[in-house]
Formats: C-alpha cells, structure tokens, sequence
C-alpha cells in the first residue's frame, strides 16, 4: 500500500501533530487544516538533502525559532513502512548531512514511524558512533500506538494504515465522532485500505452523512471522475448510433437492388435494427432472390 503521500498530506496539514509523538507530549491539541493558528506550535518542509540526493519524510521548524528548545526541538521526522536493511544508516547520514546544512539548530529531535517493531530496518551491530546516534532515535510503532486506550483523535488516525481491517470501521467512527474535521483524511486512507468499497458503502462504513461527504476532495473527484466517464460513454454512445445509421443506408441501398423497392414500415424495421444485427444483414441478403428472404430473416432476426 502506498501511503507516503497520504502521510506526506497529514504532516503537512498538521504540522502539531509531531509535538504528540514526542515524549513531553503537547499542552495544546493540533488543528487540522492549510491555515496554521497563531499559535502553532510548528511549520513544516520536507527539505531535499542535495549531496546525498534524499529527501526528507518532513522537517518541523518551531515557530518560536529554528535554533529549537529542549521542549521544542527542530523535528526530522521519517516513515519506513517497508523492511530496508541500509535504512539506519541512510537516517544517520541523512540527518548529519541535514544539521551541517542548518547549523543555527542545537535542539534535534529524529522520529521514526513504523508499522511494527519486527521491520529490518538494519544489523542488530552497527558503528558505535551509528549506534549512539540511533539510540537517541524515538521509534514509534504504530501497532503500539493503535493499542492503547482513549488516543488522541490524530494520533488514532496515523494508526488506519496498520489496523486490521476488522477494526477500521470501529476506529473511523471514533475519529470522526471526536475530529469531524478529519473526514478527508478518514475517507482517503479508507479507500487506500479498502478499493473495493463503493462510495455508498464508504458512507455506511465511517458513518458519514451524505451532505457533508459532498463538500469532500474525494467527492469532488468522484463527481469529476463521474462526469468524465458521462462524456466518454455519450461520445462512444454517439459514434456507435453513427456507424448503425451509416450501416443501414448501405444495407438498403443493396437490399432496393436485391430484393426491389421497400416499403415504410421494411425500411422503417431495418432502420430501427442495432449494428451488430444491420452487419448480420449485410452479410446474409448476398443470397437473397427476393423480398421474401428479405421478409423470412426479418422475421427471423428482428423479434
């Protein structure tokens, strides 16, 4: 499943949401939305470390400076969803190479989000000096995370991407209940989790009513989706009633020279014949001698 991007949204979105994944936790709950509060707690980028040619999952900036505080520190966060055995490594170059570009920073914090502890992300023996750096890592597991009681609405959300799929229903409408302002991302990483799910069972599933899913990013791109496919199938509907009509003028115009001039209603019958059927005729009145072939296939093919 491919859940950076939606990650990537989340972060960016909430930038505070980080302050709940650190130890000292966050006095203030995080917002959700494109306009950060006047007191936000953090800003986000995902800056692309050029000599090593990585970008970041997303770096938090304090907004009270980006020299950082103790209780505040400049936040590199990483989410390895997938076994990588050099990823420990690349996280340590990676984040040296990130405090050499920013060297104003003295208070670092590096988060790593994983589905579950049992991922090989590297050696169990690493370089003592790899091995300092990586035991000052906070690794947050998110089977963890998704089993402790009474969540915060945010950090249960981080948690869909791993739940079991028998208990995503239970966990959305929990979220939505305490968060309705989280419907979007709810519902994207739903229809990540479960392709199958119709946009009607989508409603029944996380409970969402019908007038607030409308407002929805995801709406919107079904109704463009659905407006799309309209015009693509009036277009296709559209030629094919053109290639019957073509059909038809040409298998009269043989039928008038086999089996002699046609009446309203025989023409009237021929026109009215789909493509498929008009080329079944076409091929058929070859060996027709007369208006009663004519007459027998008809009543034959056209019941």
């Amino acid at each position: 499943m491919k859940t950076d991007h939606w990650f990537y949204g989340l972060f960016q979105s909430a930038p505070d949401l980080v302050a709940l994944l650190l130890p000292q936790g966050a006095s203030a709950a995080p917002s959700l939305g494109p306009d950060a509060p006047g007191d936000a707690l953090y800003r986000f980028d995902a800056p692309e470390l050029k000599a090593t040619n990585h970008r970041l999952d997303g770096a938090f900036w304090p907004r009270s400076g980006d020299v950082g505080t103790p209780d505040r520190p400049v936040v590199l966060l990483e989410v390895q969803m997938h076994a990588k055995p050099g990823f420990k490594h690349r996280l340590g170059a990676q984040s040296f190479r990130f405090l050499q570009l920013h060297p104003q920073v003295q208070h670092l914090a590096v988060v790593v989000l994983v589905p579950h502890r049992r991922l090989n992300l590297g050696p169990a023996r690493l370089p003592q000096q790899l091995q300092a750096f990586v035991d000052g890592v906070l690794w947050l597991s998110l089977e963890e995370l998704g089993q402790q009681a009474d969540l915060d609405p945010l950090l249960s959300l981080l948690t869909l991407p791993v739940r079991p799929e028998a208990e995503l229903q239970a966990s959305s409408q929990q979220i939505l209940e305490r968060r309705p302002d989280l419907l979007s991302a709810v519902q994207t990483i739903l229809l990540e989790r479960l392709p199958l799910l119709t946009r009607e069972d989508l409603m029944e599933f996380a409970t969402i009513p019908a007038k607030d899913l409308r407002h929805t990013r995801v709406a919107q791109e079904w109704i463009e989706e659905g407006r799309q496919e309209g015009r693509q199938e009036g277009r296709l509907e559209g030629e094919a009633r053109g290639r019957a009509a073509e059909a038809a003028v040409v298998t009269l115009r043989l039928l008038n020279r086999r089996c002699g001039p046609l009446s309203n209603a025989t023409t009237a019958r021929i026109q009215a014949l789909q493509l498929e059927r008009l080329e079944v005729l076409a091929e058929a009145l070859l060996d027709f001698s007369g208006p009663a072939d004519l007459a027998a296939w008809l009543a034959e093919h056209s019941g």
